[in-house]
């Protein structure tokens, strides 16, 4: 009989303690218990701690109040400019009301994965390329406010941040960015090089005017060109004339300049024929009197006129 009532108190001390182990809950600082009673949630939530709830009665839920990080897979998708990407993501979120997270929602962890993933193509189809690449903080804020929306006030989460972690490109976009990039650098180094030729050549000009005052100057800037040319022992400099006759020239110049010119000759002038004057004898030829016409009062003997006499003829 002692037995029996022994197996008994056993039996009963075990019941107890089973009923002890199922009504008291400990909750972490981090928790938040929700206790439903026959199926209808307690308004009061439990806090940090332990807490005796009834057996078969109550049921306690912990909700997790910590942020939570969830990344986001990567969405693939077409921008504003019709530019395929494939971006991927990631959301931290708390849970500010337990009871509606626990009551509103069956799963608020996958629920809030799927919003992301939407939301996140959402933005992708309104941005441009240009913006995904540079303007990351503006996207993250609209990103943000867009999957905010739907789950703080019915879900009771709220979204603290939302990062895009990467942009995956085609390979032939990026072939085209990495020559518009490289495009891009060499008008701007064209362009440095243009200033800095422009520069040089206003500082050679005001150079070459203060040496040209002075020969010594130009041949001493001869000499230090031939100095840095032999420097490099890989080329053969050839010097037609010495410095010194270069310099003779140089002082034979003005001197030639100062020379008076030699006067021209003038050209021949042809001079006019003169004509010689005609000479008319006066006394008749002798022996030529007794001929007819030069009888006393008779015709005279004909007159002879000298011919032209040329300065040519002898």
């Amino acid at each position: 009989m002692e037995s029996v009532v022994f197996a008994l108190v056993l039996l009963l001390a075990i019941f107890v303690l089973i009923v002890l182990a199922r009504s008291v809950r400990v909750v972490q600082q981090f928790e938040t218990g929700i206790v439903f009673r026959l199926g209808r949630i307690q308004s009061n939530v439990r806090g940090p701690g332990v807490h005796l709830v009834v057996p078969v009665i109550d049921r306690m839920q912990k909700v997790n109040m910590q942020i939570v990080t969830m990344g986001i897979p990567a969405q693939e998708g077409i921008t504003r400019d019709n530019v395929s990407v494939r971006v991927d993501a990631v959301v931290y979120f708390r849970v500010i009301d337990p009871i509606k997270a626990v009551v509103n929602v069956q799963n608020y962890l996958f629920a809030v994965s799927q919003v992301a993933q939407t939301s996140l193509r959402s933005v992708i189809g309104q941005s441009e390329l240009d913006q995904l690449l540079s303007d990351r903080d503006a996207l993250n804020a609209r990103l943000k406010a867009v999957i905010d929306e739907p789950t703080e006030g019915p879900w009771g989460i709220r979204i603290e941040r939302v990062e895009i972690k990467d942009v995956a490109l085609p390979e032939g976009m990026k072939r085209s960015m990495s020559r518009q990039a490289e495009a891009e650098r060499e008008r701007r180094a064209r362009i440095i090089t243009a200033d800095g030729e422009f520069q040089a050549s206003k500082r050679l000009a005001a150079a070459a005017k203060e040496m040209s005052s002075d020969p010594a100057a130009l041949q001493l800037r001869l000499l230090q060109t031939v100095v840095e040319v032999a420097a490099e022992k890989n080329s053969t400099l050839v010097m037609p004339l010495p410095v010194e006759m270069l310099r003779f020239f140089d002082r034979m110049a003005p001197e030639a300049a100062k020379a008076p010119a030699a006067p021209e000759e003038p050209e021949p002038v042809d001079e006019a024929i003169e004509e010689l004057p005609a000479i008319e004898p006066q006394a008749s030829v002798p022996g030529l009197s007794g001929l007819p016409g030069t009888a006393d009062g008779a015709d005279r003997a004909p007159t002879v006129q000298n011919p032209v006499w040329n300065r040519d003829t002898p």
